[in-house]
């Protein structure tokens, strides 16, 4: 069996509810691969009740474990190529409302590794989310039950996962073969994360900000694991601070800051640039859409500026053409629970494409995004979207701006849309409420694909205009 793919990417941003705009939770991700084309799809799948004795096995590293017999329903966006990619089911809600996003991938340092190093056969990324999300009730419980399977079967590779539900929202981080802490984001706060253990200093005696795998204290003491000689400082102790951080790591974490801080001066390079933060504004998903989306956008940084190349290509931008799905899950606290979570889901590059709304209470989702294939077609969603981002990174002088319009538009028709359909889900309950909904996310579906591919075919006829391959010379002649 062939060892675990560590996709070594991807960028995180949890937001808890007093810092939001309009009292939601907020966790969000960019889903970035190894290539930049691994094809994704996004579907619900069933609740199931009373299932005969399973085992879930690994086609990645090896991994087996039972699966329970009951499992709540769940959305999922996982590859389209199961049999060489893996699983791989990413993020989504399952129908307690409670959100998982899993996993930003991130590195323990070889001290701590040496005394327990990661376990080739343990709970990978490819299979997190289908052992997890099915079976928990909230974010803390989320974090309880992780913690019970990683220190049952252990660790291949480094984790962050995120949980969130109305109430709460933690950050996991795993880092050794058995080893991890997790932390309660502060209801007024937010923090960013980028590949690199981010939790700083760990409270042990406060139980509701903070949990960790048993015996992580005399692991480290035995271990003469501490480096500071005050305090415990878990990104310190199991992180790493290397050359690649500064170039690949922290400068997102830097930008995402500045997005929400902007009167902060800080280091991008910076080893020390904080986990929890706070902000005097309130926090809106179009501001985690615009940092998910983001390329160091007017800073000498910007790979698409017109910056000198040894600034324009210092750093990893946050967002890639190997984004495979970038994504936000939104719970809001000021509409009734059947219909407050939201999954707003991008399949393009996100720095050209629009995050689309699914209401999480839905029993199925569109053909155009349960069904993509594995190479370009002219159906499926995730298909339309990339052909949207290469389109317009092709000619992008050319067409930034056009598409800038598109996307801003795209986002007012779309927040009109959620507008809409919670005013009418105020008089719907039960079945009726979930058909609703579930129609309701078949008709933005709809909605976009129309407006997407006009755009598309627009940029299409004015690139033709653009060619090289053209002569202009005297009608007269």
């Amino acid at each position: 069996m062939k060892a675990a793919k560590h996709l070594s990417a991807c960028t995180t941003v949890l937001v808890g509810k007093l810092a939001t705009v309009d009292g939601s939770t907020l966790i969000a991700r960019n889903d970035d691969t190894f290539l930049p084309l691994t094809p994704q799809r996004f579907y619900v799948h069933p609740a199931e009740h009373d299932q005969p004795e399973r085992i879930w096995t690994s086609n990645q590293n090896g991994f087996t474990a039972p699966i329970p017999s009951d499992g709540y329903r769940y959305s999922a966006t996982p590859n389209v190529e199961v049999d060489k990619e893996g699983v791989y089911a990413e993020s989504g809600f399952n129908e307690k409302n409670v959100a998982m996003s899993a996993t930003e991938s991130v590195y323990g340092n070889p001290d701590a590794l040496a005394f327990d190093p990661l376990v080739a056969n343990g709970l990978a990324e490819d299979s997190l989310q289908t052992m997890v999300l099915p079976y928990i009730n909230s974010a803390r419980d989320g974090v309880r039950y992780l913690g019970n399977l990683i220190k049952q079967y252990g660790s291949p590779e480094g984790n962050g996962v995120l949980f969130s539900d109305h109430d709460e929202v933690w950050y996991m981080e795993i880092v050794t073969g058995h080893h991890w802490v997790a932390q309660r984001i502060p209801d007024d706060a937010y923090a960013v994360a980028a590949n690199q253990v981010a939790i700083q200093q760990v409270t042990f005696d406060d139980p509701d900000n903070f949990m960790y795998s048993e015996g992580i204290q005399e692991f480290v003491t035995e271990n003469h694991l501490n480096p500071d000689q005050n305090g415990w400082n878990f990104r310190h102790i199991f992180g790493t601070s290397t050359e690649k951080d500064r170039h690949y790591n922290t400068p997102r974490v830097w930008f995402g800051q500045r997005v929400l801080n902007p009167e902060i001066e800080q280091d991008p390079q910076s080893s020390e640039l904080p986990f929890i933060c706070r902000t005097s504004h309130k926090i809106s998903v179009e501001d985690v859409e615009y940092i998910l989306s983001s390329h160091y956008n007017e800073t000498k940084y910007d790979p698409l500026g017109q910056g000198a190349d040894e600034d324009r290509l210092k750093f990893r931008p946050i967002s890639m053409n190997r984004t495979q799905n970038s994504h936000v899950l939104q719970i809001r606290n000021d509409v009734p629970a059947e219909s407050s979570a939201i999954f707003w889901l991008c399949f393009g590059v996100p720095a050209f494409s629009p995050y689309v709304p699914f209401f999480a209470n839905a029993t199925d989702t569109d053909d155009s995004y349960s069904t993509t294939p594995v190479h370009l077609d002219d159906k499926s969603a995730y298909w339309m979207y990339r052909k949207l981002s290469m389109i317009v990174e092709s000619h992008y002088q050319n067409f930034i701006e056009l598409d800038v319009d598109y996307v801003t538009a795209a986002k007012q028709d779309l927040r009109t849309h959620v507008a809409n359909t919670l005013a009418h889900a105020k008089g719907l309950s039960g079945d009726g409420l979930t058909a609703y909904l579930t129609d309701q996310n078949h008709q933005v579906v709809a909605d976009m694909r129309t407006k997407t591919t006009k755009f598309t075919n627009d940029l299409i006829e004015k690139g033709l205009t653009l060619s090289k391959l053209t002569f202009n010379m005297d009608r007269n002649l």
